[in-house]
């Protein structure tokens, strides 16, 4: 359960697909997480359109909180942050301020993409550190939405796609595979779903590089209504519970 929200967002950083002109500002993504048999607690995706140093950004705030009987023994508060450029789609500011037992971070990273580095703020020690990046690098929020501007054809059944992730104070490969469609059944009915399974670092979090399957929809949302994974001890899995100002209907069916 160490680094809760962290593992929901390396699920729903693994695929989306729209571009960002179709993401709207106050849309508003809300998933119940399961421990096992536990209601384990919440995570929240939300979006705003503003100015930043001059500039069009999109701000989008992840929070991820325990909940009921996990909650009395394992107090989860996390929130993410990230200001992504809508001219370049890649990340400006990023935050990640978690509080998850008696684990505790307060990261803040500062991308400058011209010179290829991250100024990273540890709130908690005040301290600063300077890092060469990759030219393409994604912070954990901004990958989910820069994955959402690429060409429906760019993930068809069968494709690819790689990605370069910032994560605390390392850089996470990461790859995902569009292995087939399915249907889903949700709250809200059921909806046609592209199964994607996501290439993860095994030996940390998850059990092997493909311990992780999810299921977004077939359409020109491409929201993950649906994720699974089998981590070191127990598994854990996130649904869809609500979605608010999404850019198209969702067509699910009963």
């Amino acid at each position: 359960m160490k680094k809760f929200l962290t593992i929901i967002l390396l699920f729903i950083v693994a695929y989306s697909n729209a571009q960002f002109d179709s993401v709207n500002s106050g849309e508003i993504l809300r998933y119940r997480i399961h421990y096992g048999f536990l209601n384990a607690g919440f995570a929240t995706l939300s979006t705003k359109k503003i100015t930043y140093n001059g500039a069009p950004h999109l701000y989008v705030r992840g929070q991820g909180n325990s909940s009921g009987a996990v909650r009395a023994f394992f107090k989860v508060d996390d929130v993410y942050e990230s200001y992504i450029n809508l001219r370049t789609g890649l990340p400006s500011f990023y935050v990640r301020n978690v509080s998850e037992g008696s684990y505790r971070k307060n990261l803040a990273s500062t991308f400058n993409h011209s010179n290829h580095t991250v100024s990273l703020l540890d709130r908690i020690k005040n301290e600063t550190r300077t890092f060469n990046v990759n030219s393409d690098i994604q912070d954990m929020l901004s990958s989910f939405y820069y994955l959402r501007s690429l060409d429906t054809n760019q993930l068809r059944v069968g494709s690819s796609v790689k990605l370069n992730v910032w994560i605390d104070d390392e850089i996470y490969p990461f790859m995902l595979k569009v292995i087939g469609t399915e249907m889903v059944s949700t709250k809200f009915g059921k909806i046609n779903c592209l199964k994607i399974s996501p290439l993860v670092m095994s030996g940390r979090v998850f059990k092997a590089k493909e311990g992780v399957t999810m299921w977004v929809t077939n359409d020109a949302n491409h929201i993950p209504v649906q994720m699974k994974a089998e981590l070191a001890v127990g598994s854990l899995k996130a649904d869809l519970i609500q979605y608010n100002n999404v850019r198209y209907p969702l067509n699910f069916s009963k």
